[in-house]
């Protein structure tokens, strides 16, 4: 355990700050959920639009830098190409 008043205090802000970091990491994994479920039910409006509201919110959260900004482009890059191949299929 922290000894000096400062430890303390910075041991506090970071449990505050990692459970932040964990509330946005959720969100984010809910985003990517919502665009991997509106492409399994072969809607490619729906996802679409569901994708383009994920990456708002992907983009938002790498910004925080709670993700690299290559495992968010990385991400939007394989759910665009999941979409691509929804139109190519049917």
């Amino acid at each position: 355990m922290a000894n000096s008043a400062q430890a303390r205090k910075r041991a506090r802000q970071a449990e505050k700050q990692r459970a932040h970091n964990a509330s946005l990491r959720s969100t984010l994994r809910t985003a990517v959920k919502r665009v991997r479920q509106a492409i399994l039910n072969g809607d490619k409006n729906a996802a679409l639009e569901v994708f383009q509201k994920s990456t708002s919110i992907i983009d938002t959260i790498a910004e925080k830098k709670v993700v690299h900004k290559n495992k968010a482009a990385r991400t939007k890059s394989r759910l665009s190409a999941q979409i691509k191949r929804m139109n190519a299929s049917a």
